[in-house]
């Protein structure tokens, strides 16, 4: 979704266009046509890798370096999209931010749970979405750890972005 030059992905986070290029928004036009038409996921994958990397390599800029744009985090949310869609993947939720909080901030799973009163019984089925945390146990928890529960608009339509 475009809202006032900036891009929504997925996770409702806010890509800014500000600092892109005539050249990088014909890319980005580009590419979100092509997940328009040609909806089949192996093969937009396979497009937009190849034609973000050209595209950066034709200026000079590394791969890594390429990784890090306003584009190629456009052009992975425009496949996640896809994906999502074709039921090959599932929208995130809750949870992959937990995964993700706990590998950026703790050492081990068990770390996180010391830390959160969280059994590691109860947060393995959570990580695996065969269980929920009740809500008050989750704000609970992410308190503990100085966290907070936010709620976001839901960004899974690839419509959206069009």
């Amino acid at each position: 979704m475009i809202q006032s030059n900036a891009y929504v992905d997925l996770k409702g986070e806010r890509i800014s266009l500000d600092a892109l290029g005539e050249d990088e928004r014909k890319l980005v036009s580009r590419l979100k046509r092509r997940a328009k038409s040609h909806s089949d996921w192996n093969d937009f994958e396979n497009y937009w890798t190849h034609a973000v990397a050209a595209f950066y390599d034709r200026r000079g800029m590394s791969r890594s370096a390429s990784r890090r744009t306003a584009v190629y985090r456009i052009a992975q949310d425009l496949g996640s999209r896809l994906a999502v869609s074709q039921g090959l993947a599932q929208p995130p939720d809750y949870r992959d931010e937990l995964d993700e909080l706990i590998r950026r901030r703790f050492a081990t799973r068990r770390d996180f749970c010391r830390a959160t009163g969280i059994s590691e019984d109860m947060l393995s089925h959570v990580l695996a979405r065969r269980k929920h945390l009740a809500i008050d146990t989750l704000v609970d928890a992410l308190s503990r750890i100085g966290c907070t529960l936010k709620i976001a608009p839901m960004e899974i339509s690839r419509d959206d972005n069009g």
